[in-house]
């Protein structure tokens, strides 16, 4: 199992720093959450891990390997996925065809085939549809695309932006009830969010992130009994 480890990282856009002196450990095996507000910065940190906003101080550590100056592409190919916010699909591309995108770095079309009928296996509803188009579908349904697109690069660590963001209710809880099975594959999981109460539920360590320094950090259960989380996040 692999680590992510970020540390006393600062960085930002032209001369504005968003991020000031960020750690965070993410254990393996484990579902860690970065929680914080529009502005936070928690953006920002996954732009960092990803390699597409480099740090201007501290560093990101990949099973102890400095990731600074590697392309996002390498990044990826070393492991780690990113599940971006807004369920992004190609919407005249079909269910199938936007899954086979994520395993793109893959050449053996058994190994392709393979991961496929593992994301049908944790989605039966996208295996129905999977000849239908990505942008006809529901929400939550695009949603499933998403984070099973993301699972096509087999990755180790999956980072999961905002999965409840325009979801209703009864989809919010579903996807929240993928990642913990997800979760249970044996697949770290970054999970970064708003919604503190799903998101606490499901996590094992969590951070909150607040004007981009991490202001409280703890067990998901201490963070979803400490006041100040309570009174801003919990509605």
């Amino acid at each position: 199992m692999s680590h992510l480890s970020v540390r006393g990282l600062t960085t930002g856009y032209d001369k504005v720093n968003v991020l000031h002196d960020v750690s965070i450990d993410v254990a393996p095996g484990k579902i860690t959450c970065i929680l914080g507000a529009n502005g936070a910065g928690k953006s920002t940190l996954i732009r960092a891990i990803l390699g597409l906003t480099p740090p201007r101080k501290g560093e990101v550590l990949w099973d102890g390997r400095n990731l600074a100056g590697q392309k996002t592409h390498a990044i990826i190919a070393g492991g780690i996925s990113c599940i971006p916010e807004g369920r992004k699909v190609f919407p005249r591309m079909s269910v199938a065809e936007n899954l086979a995108l994520g395993a793109y770095l893959e050449t053996d079309s058994a190994r392709v085939r393979s991961r496929l009928a593992r994301v049908y296996e944790i989605f039966p509803r996208l295996k129905e549809r999977a000849a239908q188009l990505a942008g006809t579908m529901s929400g939550g349904e695009q949603a499933m695309v998403s984070i099973g697109r993301g699972l096509m690069a087999e990755p180790r660590l999956l980072v999961i932006d905002e999965p409840s963001l325009g979801l209703s209710p009864l989809f919010v809880k579903e996807n929240f009830n993928v990642i913990r099975q997800i979760n249970a594959l044996g697949i770290t999981v970054l999970l970064v969010e708003q919604n503190a109460r799903q998101t606490l539920a499901i996590s094992h360590y969590g951070y909150v992130l607040s004007q981009g320094r991490v202001v409280t950090e703890g067990t998901a259960e201490a963070l979803a009994g400490n006041d100040a989380v309570r009174s801003a996040y919990f509605t």
